[in-house]
Parts: C-alpha cells; sequence; structure tokens
C-alpha cells in the first residue's frame, strides 16, 4: 500500500527481519511485542535540545514575516555545532536510563 501507515509496516518488517538489533515499534508501551516508547519529547533529540537552540536564536528578535523567521532558523541550525550535536546525541543514554527508572512516566 502506499498509505504512509503501510510503509511504515513494511519498514519494520524489513528492519525486524534483516537488522538483528532492531527494537520494534508499537502502539502500546508495555506490549510484548515492541519495545518503543509512544511519542515522547523526553526521549527526541530534537525536542528535548535542539528545538530550545533554535528557539532561543528566532525568539531573539521580533519578525514580521514567516519568510524572516524562516531565514532565521535556517541559520540557526547552521550555527549549531557537531560538537553540540555529539553532546546532546550522548546525553541520550542518560535520558533513556531516566526513562527506565520513571518506569516511562515523564521525568527531567
Amino acid at each position: 500500500g502506499g498509505a504512509p501507515g503501510h510503509k511504515a509496516i513494511e519498514i519494520q518488517q524489513f528492519l525486524s527481519e534483516n537488522c538483528p538489533d532492531f527494537i520494534k515499534v508499537n502502539t502500546h508501551w508495555r506490549c510484548a511485542d515492541g519495545e518503543w516508547p509512544p511519542s515522547s519529547p523526553d526521549l527526541n533529540p530534537l525536542d528535548y535540545a535542539v528545538w530550545s537552540i533554535l528557539e532561543e536564536k528566532a525568539c531573539a528578535k521580533p519578525h514580521t514575516t514567516v519568510e524572516s523567521l524562516k531565514r532565521t532558523l535556517i541559520k540557526a541550525w547552521d550555527e549549531i555545532s557537531v560538537d553540540t550535536l555529539k553532546k546532546i546525541i550522548d546525553d541520550f543514554s542518560r535520558r533513556l536510563k531516566a526513562c527506565v527508572e520513571a518506569d516511562g512516566s515523564h521525568f527531567e
């Protein structure tokens, strides 16, 4: 099927069959057939780190047009160093551990 959900199912199936370390997705966090929590900003590096960097830079001055905001966001993205991104990703295992310790609930 061409629907996004069908493609996602096909991709999940392919990865399950071809990638031994693949962690399956499911719609219920505690189901035995999947190991991913539901969509969680606590576990998404874009949500917990990158967007705040972009927001800080983009909101430093008012924008009168959407194009101005877009330009500022693109410039801010380009200014994020690889080292900063590496630190954000390196922090991921600590966040996963905190999620497990919180039994999947919200954590800081």
